[in-house]
């Protein structure tokens, strides 16, 4: 049988009220009432009833995280620090897998679970800024990711134009000199990748060296196969690169694979650096430098966010939020220098 707050009362030998105040952490109490009611609770095993406690606020206790591939380990490490954050406010988070769709994009941002969430929290591929602008659902939400919107929504990111040319930055102190980038999309300007593409092209300018276009590799995705598919493509074109920047990771370790495949040895023969610190680059036979978001940041942030919007405590517009990065070095950026 559930233990109730006046099981605890009675236990303790106090009001009911007293227990109460002593769940909610209500600084009113005295540190020895304290201890009496929390001595109760122990010795019952009482958990407060959350469910209740939201609804006495008008709120279910759940948010949604709406992300692009659950499947890719930055999303999927991302969401647990999510939960993580969320947790520590006592909600639960629901998550939405959208594929990059931009129509299930727009379905979830136009709350088609607003019934059952109190915010959102959306990390988009697809979405264009006239999809959100038409936006009648009053659940908070907040951005995440690099795509850029003008919007009055909070949208966390880190600089990923500063974290591109810490990349590059980097490659060029070991030597390097033809730094391919390899992540590239051409279908539009304002698609993810273009902010890690100008980072690239803004740090080898300021160094003096080309960025010529036979170096910039489109992908389909940002996949293993697809790292895999651009990397034997460049080399394929008879481009021969002696360091590669990948969009992420993922596409990273595809790119390595190829090199191996193709006789070439990183980081002798070509350094790669990737972009998301996921657990999968730490381990491979040759360890991947990386740029590494601060992921439990961003969630914090993210969760913040929400709280603040469901507290009343927002201002017209939306802010821009910056969570830190680092480069982390490994060994695919050893050897020359």
């Amino acid at each position: 049988m559930r233990v109730s707050l006046k099981d605890v009362a009675e236990r303790a030998g106090v009001s009911i009220k007293t227990v109460s105040n002593v769940v909610n952490n209500y600084p009113h109490v005295t540190p020895a009432m304290r201890a009496r009611v929390q001595e109760a609770i122990d010795e019952l095993g009482y958990r407060p009833n959350l469910t209740a406690r939201h609804l006495r606020k008008g709120r279910t206790g759940i948010i949604a995280l709406a992300v692009p591939e659950l499947g890719n380990p930055y999303f999927a490490e991302l969401a647990g620090a999510v939960i993580d954050a969320a947790a520590e406010h006592e909600f639960t988070v629901l998550l939405d897998h959208t594929r990059g769709d931009r129509e299930q994009e727009v379905l979830v941002s136009q709350g088609f679970r607003a019934n059952v969430i109190d915010g959102l929290i959306l990390s988009p591929l697809e979405l264009e800024a006239e999809d959100l602008r038409s936006r009648t659902d009053d659940v908070p939400l907040v951005l995440l990711g690099e795509r850029e919107y003008e919007l009055p929504y909070d949208h966390i990111a880190i600089d990923n134009v500063a974290a591109a040319r810490s990349a590059v930055r980097h490659l060029l102190s070991r030597g390097r000199s033809r730094i391919a980038y390899l992540g590239a999309r051409t279908d539009s300007a304002n698609q993810p990748a273009h902010l890690r593409l100008a980072g690239w092209r803004e740090e080898l300018m300021e160094a003096g060296i080309p960025a010529p276009n036979d170096l910039v590799v489109p992908v389909g995705g940002w996949d293993r196969d697809e790292g895999a598919r651009g990397m034997a493509h460049l080399l394929d074109s008879g481009v021969r690169p002696d360091a590669v920047f990948a969009y992420n990771d993922l596409v990273a370790i595809g790119a390595m694979r190829v090199l191996h495949e193709r006789g070439l040895r990183v980081p002798w023969d070509v350094a790669v650096v990737g972009f998301d610190d996921i657990e999968e680059g730490r381990f491979g036979a040759v360890t991947l430098t990386t740029i590494s978001p601060d992921k439990q940041a961003i969630a914090r942030m993210a969760v913040a966010s929400l709280l603040r919007s469901l507290s009343g405590r927002t201002e017209p517009g939306g802010r821009e939020l910056t969570a830190d990065f680092r480069l982390v070095e490994r060994e695919s950026t050893l050897g020359r220098r």
